[in-house]
């Protein structure tokens, strides 16, 4: 009968020991849980970057091979325009600003 007393205290105490390992020590629920959050948002930031490569190769691929792209650039960013082209540059009047509305009181 004491033995079976020794055994049992012993398997609570293992059972103890898992379960504190389990939810508190290393390797336990709350750090995967962690981990695989980490794990989600450099997925997602992957994506992101992937997305951007694939643009960045293509933009490359275009000025590589096409005078098109080229010409765009240079006339959005630069400004530059071709010989025998008129620059035409509109610009939207200001709005006009009503009088401020005062009311009988502060006259």
């Amino acid at each position: 009968m004491n033995l079976v007393k020794v055994i049992i205290s012993l398997l609570i105490v293992l059972f103890l020991y898992l379960q504190f390992k389990l939810w508190v020590g290393d390797g336990g629920i709350p750090e995967v849980m962690h981990q695989q959050h980490e794990i989600d948002a450099t997925v997602v930031k992957k994506k992101k970057l992937e997305e951007r490569n694939r643009a960045l190769s293509a933009e490359v691929h275009d000025l590589k091979q096409g005078l098109e792209a080229i010409e765009e650039r240079a006339r959005n960013e630069l400004g530059m325009i071709r010989k025998h082209e008129t620059f035409y540059q509109v610009i939207k009047p200001a709005a006009k600003k009503s009088p401020p509305i005062v009311s009988p009181s502060e006259k």
